[in-house]
């Protein structure tokens, strides 16, 4: 199975499914079902030993400046990543790098991001950002719709998850997605949203992104009730499985609430909130509404400041959504404290646990001499409901929770960085992941290599964890992204229908 065919059904399995779609992922259903029988997998084990981390009521933050300067070096060389492998004629950014790959829809979206931060923080200039996002804007505006399998760039308003990168058309059989659509809108209407001026070319980036968004056609993507889907395909018509339960999910059904053309009705939100079931409780002392990879807390605050926002869901706990994913990264770090699956070097200033490569799905020996099993790309997380750990660490997982908890990711992305960083950090700041645990030398590796002394190293860097990275150092710095995207007309529009109240959001009669 191909490397984009394992990315495209791991999407399928997000939220609620996530079983399915990582046994589609490994291969087998036997598989994940071994994996998940083993201890260092068992969420349960993993919160009775929460008691070896005490929880602790996170203090609140604010925006601040005086950032080490190690991150403005992870700064630099993350935006270096967008701004050196794009395709400055069409837009199009690699999904990895240097890996060769297809784009990624969603990380151009990180990409529209990156640019306007590096204009704002003077990589770049504002002319040459602007030239970059009106050549994306530009070709998707134009880039062909139609439901053909071949020679078109998406249907129905919405894109396919893989483009080529020359062409930007769709790459082998992918989906057409309905969050990696959202991801790339989310950068667009915060390139729209910077790019206020009278310039020729500004207003023309206004007006493109403008045409691309309102011609999503959200309610097509409605066929079980109230639920969105998750993508289509010439092939095989509409995914089997809606977005439901807590995940990164949240962006796509605000988008399509604030539709000026194709809106959801209002009861979208309560449909999905309504699919949060089992989600809400404990884990590793922190009582949270719980999703196991960090990329599903992140992905919808790098554009919404959530911070004071309620919906009717979180009125009834007390907290924001905010709140929430500052106790779910806490959580996660005390799970790397308790260690309960015994992976190496686990610690208070080693963890991450996100969506990320990983050595390869097979069975193999740890550096103690302990039978493993082990996955490639995955969706590795700890949470309540499951836990998906072979000992890989992703540092995008720590460095992209900066606004959330400052005080437990600046020491551990410090020390990562010190101790590891001649393995693991390189061109364009950290590679995507890296397992102690992993020093098998007699495996042919696809997706990294093996350092006897160090571990397992990934290889690429990943569009979707460098642009993360980026975007939550700069909200952490001066707010610059939820500054913009508060004047987001079509996402304010979202978040009253559906339901949301206070923080920024302006007072109603």
């Amino acid at each position: 199975m191909s490397k984009i065919t394992r990315r495209s059904l791991l999407s399928w399995g997000s939220g609620a499914l996530v079983a399915p779609g990582l046994a589609a992922l490994a291969g087998c259903q036997s598989y994940v079902e071994r994996l998940l029988r083993s201890p260092a997998y068992d969420s349960s084990a993993a919160d009775k030993a929460s008691s070896i981390a005490q929880p602790i009521d996170p203090p609140a933050i604010e925006a601040r400046s005086d950032l080490p300067v190690l991150f403005d070096d992870i700064e630099r060389r993350t935006f270096d990543f967008f701004w050196s492998t794009g395709n400055i004629t069409n837009g199009m950014v690699p999904d990895r790098y240097p890996s060769a790959s297809p784009c990624s829809i969603a990380a151009v979206g990180f990409a529209l991001t990156a640019y306007v931060i590096g204009a704002d923080r003077g990589f770049v200039t504002r002319e040459q950002a602007r030239d970059r996002v009106l050549a994306t804007v530009r070709f998707f505006r134009h880039a062909p719709q139609g439901a053909q399998a071949r020679g078109m760039a998406g249907y129905k308003g919405f894109f396919y998850h893989f483009l080529d990168m020359k062409t930007g058309l769709r790459s082998g059989k992918s989906e057409l997605s309905t969050v990696d659509t959202a991801l790339l809108l989310g950068g667009m209407l915060h390139a729209q949203a910077w790019f206020d001026g009278t310039h020729a070319d500004e207003v023309e980036i206004r007006d493109s992104v403008d045409q691309i968004y309102w011609r999503v056609d959200w309610k097509w993507a409605q066929v079980r009730g109230e639920f969105i889907s998750m993508g289509w395909s010439p092939e095989k018509g509409f995914i089997p499985h809606d977005w439901l339960g807590y995940n990164e999910a949240m962006l796509v059904v605000l988008l399509a609430l604030g539709s000026p053309t194709h809106p959801v009705d209002d009861s979208a939100w309560a449909a999905w909130t309504g699919t949060y079931n089992g989600a809400w409780g404990r884990f590793m002392g922190y009582e949270h509404l719980s999703f196991a990879p960090l990329f599903g807390h992140q992905y919808s605050h790098l554009w919404i400041d959530f911070r004071g926002l309620q919906d009717e869901t979180m009125r009834k706990r007390g907290i924001d959504y905010f709140e929430n994913t500052r106790r779910a990264v806490y959580a996660q770090r005390a799970y790397a404290i308790a260690n309960p699956g015994n992976w190496y070097e686990y610690g208070a200033n080693v963890w991450g646990f996100t969506a990320c490569d990983g050595p390869g799905s097979m069975r193999d020996f740890d550096r103690s001499g302990r039978a493993r099993y082990f996955l490639d790309y995955s969706a590795r997380g700890a949470g309540r409901a499951q836990t998906v750990d072979d000992g890989t660490i992703a540092p995008t997982a720590a460095l992209s929770s900066l606004p959330f908890a400052p005080e437990i990711v600046i020491p551990a992305v410090e020390e990562m960085h010190s101790r590891y960083g001649k393995f693991i950090y390189s061109k364009y700041g950290f590679f995507d992941s890296f397992n102690r645990s992993f020093t098998s030398t007699d495996r042919t590796l696809t997706d990294g290599r093996v350092d006897p002394a160090f571990g397992w190293i990934a290889k690429d860097y990943l569009g979707i964890d460098q642009g993360p990275i980026l975007a939550m150092i700069c909200n952490y710095r001066n707010e610059l992204v939820w500054d913009d995207m508060r004047r987001c007309a079509p996402l304010l529009r979202g978040l009253q229908r559906a339901g949301f109240s206070g923080g920024w959001m302006p007072k109603t009669a």
